[in-house]
C-alpha cells in the first residue's frame, strides 16, 4: 500500500526534507504532484529518524511548501525492459525522446543492479574490433574489459567514442549477438545531435540504445544515467545472450554532479571538493562489466573522462585508475600536430590484453608485435630529445632510423581519420611494415620465429 503525503518540510536546490515519515526506505522512489498538475518523482538518499532527503530528478522549481503531495511508491528506481531497446533514444532516466511510445514489458530491473557473485565471474577472453589501430593492436580492448579513455577538454574524445561505436564488432566471432548501450551525461544540444545523426547516417542505429542527459537537464539525472544504461545492458548481456559494449561519457559530469549532490547535502568534501564515496560509486558503475559464468553475453565497458587541466592525478582519473584494468590515453601534443586520433601509446595500456590475443583470438604475433612497437617508440623519444639537444645532423644513421619510425609511426599508424576502418590483419601487418624500417637486430622483443616469418626488407610507404 502506498503512503501520500500533504506538504514538504523543507526545500534546498534539487533536495527536499520531508518529516514525519513512515516505512521509508533508502534509494525509494517518491513521486510528487504539485500543485495537483505537474508531476515530478525522485529518491529517497538518506534516511534519519522520521525524517526524509529526496533527491528531485526535475528539479525543485514551482514546489512548494505546502501544495505538492508525496507518494512513496515502495519499490526503488526500476526501467522495464524488453529487447525493443534496441534502437531506441532516451533521456538521462530512461524516459523516452524518439517520438516513439515507452517500452511496455513486465520486466522491470532495479537500476542499482545486483552485484556479480565473485565465484560466477569469468576471466574476460577474446576481443573487441574498434578498427582503430592504436586501440586493436597495442591496448586491445578484451570483452567483459573495463578500458576507460583519459581524455581533456577540447580533444576529440566525442568523435572518437562516436567512431568507436560505428566501428565496433566481434572480430572473429561476427556471428555472435553484438550491441552497443551509449550513455552521454551533461552534454550540449549540438553533440547530442551529432551523436544521433552519426549514428543514423552510418546505419547502426539498429543495435544502439542512446541514453542522452543534456546539459540543461537537472543535475540529479546525471546520477541515474549511468546506472539506467548498466541495467539495460545487464538485462541484454545476461539474459539475452548479447555481447554489450557500454560507453559512458563523460565520468567527470558525473562526478561532478555528485560533488554539487554532496555539497547541498552539507556533507564534508574529500580530495578537490568531491565525497569521501567518489571511490566506492565509481566502483558501483565500473565493476557491474564483466563475464558469468553459463551465460554466453559480456558487458564490456569504456568509460571517458575528460581529465581537468590535463592532470592524470585528479581524484577522477587517479580512482578510475584503481579500479579499471587499464586506460587509453589521449595527448594535447599530439591532437596539434594535426594527428586523430592523438593516441598516446606509451601511458596507454590494456592489461588483460594479454589473455584475449595471441593464435586463438587474433594471430600469433600480436604480443610480440606490440611489445616491440612500445619498446622502438619508446626509443624514439630518446632520440628526440638528444638531436634536440645537438642537432639531428649530428645523432648516429640508428638513431635517424628512430625518427623517421617515430615520425611513421604517429603519421601513419596512430592516425588513421575519422571514417578510416581498419581490419586488424591489416593493423598486424602496418606494424610489422613500421618495424622493418628499423634494422632487425634492433627487434629484441620478438620471438626469432615470428620475426623471421613477418619481418620484411622493404621500406615502409
Amino acid at each position: 500500500m502506498s503512503i501520500e503525503y500533504l506538504g514538504l518540510s523543507e526545500i534546498h536546490g534539487p533536495l527536499i526534507v520531508l518529516e514525519g515519515i513512515q516505512d521509508a526506505s533508502y534509494e525509494e522512489i517518491v513521486e510528487f504532484t504539485v500543485e495537483n498538475v505537474n508531476k515530478k518523482i525522485g529518491r529517497i538518499i538518506e534516511i534519519y529518524e522520521d525524517k526524509a532527503v529526496i533527491q528531485v530528478f526535475e528539479g525543485t522549481e514551482e514546489m512548494s511548501l505546502k501544495n505538492t503531495r508525496t507518494k512513496l511508491t515502495g519499490h526503488p528506481m526500476e526501467i522495464a525492459l524488453s529487447q525493443d531497446i534496441l534502437g531506441r533514444i532516451f533521456n538521462g532516466i530512461g524516459k523516452p525522446i524518439d517520438g516513439l511510445a515507452p517500452i511496455i514489458s513486465p520486466i522491470k530491473k532495479n537500476i542499482n543492479g545486483l552485484p556479480l557473485n565473485p565465484c560466477k565471474r569469468e576471466y574476460p577472453r577474446n576481443y573487441i574490433q574498434t578498427g582503430i589501430s592504436s586501440i586493436d593492436c597495442l591496448t586491445t580492448l578484451i570483452r567483459g574489459q573495463k578500458l576507460p579513455i583519459f581524455s581533456g577538454n577540447g580533444l576529440p574524445h566525442d568523435q572518437l567514442a562516436a567512431q568507436i561505436v560505428k566501428q565496433a564488432s566481434l572480430g572473429n566471432r561476427s556471428n555472435e549477438q553484438f550491441g552497443i548501450v551509449f550513455a552521454a551525461m551533461g552534454i550540449k544540444h549540438d553533440v547530442a545531435e551529432f551523436f544521433k545523426k552519426t549514428f543514423e547516417e552510418n546505419g547502426v542505429s539498429s543495435h544502439v540504445t542512446m541514453f542522452l542527459n543534456l546539459a540543461n537537464d537537472p543535475v540529479i539525472e546525471r546520477l541515474i544515467t549511468p546506472k539506467v544504461a548498466l541495467t539495460t545492458a545487464e538485462y541484454l548481456a545476461f539474459e539475452k545472450n548479447m555481447h554489450i559494449l557500454v560507453i559512458l561519457t563523460d565520468i567527470t559530469s558525473f562526478a561532478e554532479a555528485m560533488r554539487e549532490v554532496s555539497s547541498s547535502k552539507g556533507e564534508i568534501p574529500s580530495r578537490k571538493g568531491y565525497p569521501g564515496y567518489l571511490y566506492s560509486e565509481l566502483a558501483a558503475l565500473y565493476e557491474r562489466a564483466g563475464i558469468i559464468s553459463g551465460v554466453n553475453g559480456s558487458v564490456t565497458q569504456i568509460p571517458i573522462l575528460t581529465m581537468p587541466n590535463d592532470d592524470i592525478t585528479h581524484p577522477i582519473p587517479d580512482l578510475t585508475g584503481y579500479i579499471t584494468e587499464g586506460q587509453i590515453v589521449l595527448d594535447r601534443l599530439l591532437h596539434q600536430k594535426a594527428i586523430y586520433p592523438p593516441i598516446n601509446i606509451l601511458p596507454s595500456l590494456s592489461r588483460l590484453m594479454k589473455d584475449g590475443i595471441g593464435s586463438d583470438y587474433t594471430r600469433e604475433d600480436h604480443q610480440d608485435l606490440a611489445n616491440q612497437l612500445f619498446s622502438s617508440y619508446a626509443h624514439v623519444g630518446e632520440a628526440r630529445a638528444l638531436a634536440s639537444v645537438i642537432g639531428e645532423d649530428e645523432i648516429s644513421p640508428l638513431d635517424k632510423k628512430y625518427l623517421r619510425f617515430g615520425t611513421a609511426l604517429e603519421s601513419e599508424f596512430i592516425a588513421q581519420g575519422y571514417s578510416s576502418n581498419r581490419s586488424l590483419i591489416d593493423t598486424l601487418n602496418m606494424g610489422w611494415n613500421l618495424l622493418s624500417l628499423l634494422p632487425k637486430e634492433e627487434l629484441d622483443r620478438i620471438d626469432t620465429k615470428i620475426l623471421n616469418k613477418y619481418y620484411k626488407n622493404t621500406t615502409f610507404v
